[in-house]
């Protein structure tokens, strides 16, 4: 029961409260700053290209999805395998290792798209296989020592080791910034 020298809070201070919980919680973000976790931490999705084990930034990846029916796109590259509605989105599917290597990906059971935008247009990338989420620490990062001819040299810089696991961070936004990811019209 209030007491006496108690006084009701009003309209503008208790809207003014909300407001401050509304920037707070815009502003959040898990693993980064005091209190919430190491400085340092991020979370990929960890997923397979033929034999070669990745990791994303989970916060470029929206969603991963089963491969939906897709419509080829006349006069396109071959790695870009077509177009799908996805709950009322046009995704552009791209067969990642196949952009990458010139060989196309064999569609299995465990196939995947990892659903991402590409200047607000979504695009879905094929990948052979999703193994799910993982917190990766940036001070664990080690060169990423693959081959000098892999054809992933250009999209991964570093390697993070998780037990016997070794995962390469596959970097989306240089990926989605090259001119020869972006000009998807056939030659």
């Amino acid at each position: 029961m209030p007491e006496k020298n108690d006084k009701p809070i009003s309209a503008n201070a208790a809207f003014a409260k909300l407001q401050e919980y509304e920037q707070r919680s815009d502003s959040f973000a898990p693993g980064r700053g005091q209190g919430r976790g190491p400085l340092g931490e991020w979370s990929g999705i960890t997923f397979r290209l033929g034999e070669t084990r990745l990791a994303c930034d989970s916060e470029r990846v929206q969603e991963i999805l089963s491969i939906p029916q897709s419509t080829p796109v006349p006069g396109a590259k071959p790695w870009i395998l077509g177009l799908a509605n996805v709950r009322g989105a046009i995704l552009t599917i791209v067969d990642l290792t196949w952009f990458l290597t010139g060989k196309r990906s064999a569609i299995t059971v465990r196939s995947r798209l990892l659903f991402s935008q590409l200047h607000k247009a979504p695009v879905g990338l094929l990948i052979d296989e999703v193994f799910g989420q993982r917190h990766f620490l940036n001070d664990d990062a080690t060169d990423a020592g693959l081959d000098q001819d892999s054809p992933l040299n250009w999209l991964v810089s570093k390697k993070h080791k998780v037990g016997a696991e070794t995962w390469h961070e596959l970097d989306l936004a240089r990926l989605f910034e090259s001119q020869e990811f972006l000009n998807g019209a056939a030659d």
